[in-house]
C-alpha cells in the first residue's frame, strides 16, 4: 500500500473557496483548476497511490471548506488535516467541532520556522499548548512544519505531553537551520511517538526527481528514526527505494505506506 501525506488542494473558485484574510500568503488563484481533486486523483492513479492525506493549505487559514468537500467526495481513499491559529482563544473548540463534523480529519498542523512567525512565536505559548492538548485529547496526529531552531521547543512540549503522536514535515527543513540546531531534530528520534517525513527534498536540492545529492543526509536521518518511524510524503515514491536502498523490501513498504496505515488504525 502506498499512502501520500502531502497534497494541497487549491481551487481557482475563490468565491466558493476564498483565501483567508489572515493568510500567511495569497497565491495567484488563476494558476489553479476549479476542481483540483480531479487532477490529484489522476496523480494517484499515475503513481499507484492507494490512499492520501490532504494537507489543508495555509492560504485558507482556518476555513476548511475545500478539504471538507474533497473528503465528502472521496471518503474511502482520502483523509485530511486541519489548521488553526493558536492565538485564537477559540481554536481548540473549533478543532473539536471540525473533527465532530468530519472524523476523517486526522491531524492538526503547526507552522514554525525562520521567517514565518504567522502562527506562533513559541511552542511554550499557552495558546499553542491549549491547541496541542486538544489535538491529543481528540486522538489526532500533531503535524509539525518546523525548522531546526524549533526542535528544542518541541522536545519540551513532548516532555509535558509524551502521549503525543507527532509527524514532522519535510525533514524539518534542514536548510533553515545549522548543524547544531539540527542535532535537536535528530534528538527527537528518542521519542517513540515522533515520525519523520522523507519529503521536501526539492526545498534544498535541485537534482529532481530522486535528489541523489541528498542521500548521505537522508541516510543519517533514516538511521536515527528507523524504518518504523519514517514515512514518504512527496514527489515520486521511488524516492524511498533510492534513498533507503539499504533497507529490506518490507521496511521500504512500511515507509511508503505501512507506517501511516498503522498510525491511522484505531487506538
Amino acid at each position: 500500500m502506498i499512502i501520500e501525506w502531502n497534497a494541497h488542494m487549491f481551487s481557482s473558485d475563490t468565491s466558493r473557496y476564498p483565501f483567508h484574510p489572515r493568510a500567511a500568503y495569497t497565491p495567484d488563484a488563476s494558476r489553479f483548476e476549479a476542481d483540483p481533486l480531479a487532477a490529484y486523483l489522476e496523480r494517484m492513479e499515475t503513481f499507484g497511490i492507494d490512499r492520501a492525506v490532504l494537507v489543508h493549505p495555509e492560504p485558507y487559514g482556518d476555513d476548511h471548506r475545500l478539504v471538507l468537500d474533497c473528503l465528502e467526495r472521496e471518503p474511502d481513499r482520502l483523509l485530511g488535516t486541519s489548521l488553526f491559529y493558536p492565538g485564537d482563544p477559540g481554536a481548540a473548540d473549533k478543532l473539536g467541532h471540525l473533527v465532530e463534523l468530519q472524523p476523517r480529519i486526522v491531524s492538526t498542523r503547526f507552522h514554525a520556522h525562520r521567517g514565518k512567525a504567522t502562527y506562533l512565536d513559541s511552542f511554550a505559548d499557552e495558546g499553542v499548548r491549549r491547541l496541542w492538548r486538544a489535538a491529543v485529547h481528540l486522538g489526532l496526529i500533531v503535524e509539525l512544519h518546523i525548522g531546526p531552531n524549533y526542535a528544542a521547543q518541541v522536545r519540551d512540549a513532548l516532555e509535558e505531553m509524551p502521549e503525543t503522536t507527532v509527524l514532522i514535515d519535510h525533514l524539518a527543513e534542514p536548510h533553515m537551520g545549522d548543524a547544531v540546531e539540527y542535532s535537536d531534530v535528530i534528538d527527537l528520534a528518542r521519542y517513540d511517538g515522533v515520525t519523520m517525513k522523507l519529503s521536501g527534498l526539492g526545498h534544498f536540492a535541485e537534482d529532481e526527481p530522486l535528489y541523489p545529492s541528498t542521500r548521505v543526509f537522508t541516510r543519517q536521518v533514516a538511521d536515527a528514526f528507523g524504518p518504523d518511524r519514517l514515512v514518504w510524503g512527496s514527489g515520486d515514491p521511488a524516492i524511498v527505494d533510492h534513498h533507503l536502498a539499504h533497507l529490506s523490501d518490507a521496511d521500504r513498504a512500511k515507509v511508503k505506506g505501512g507506517n501511516l496505515a498503522r498510525l491511522f488504525a484505531p487506538r
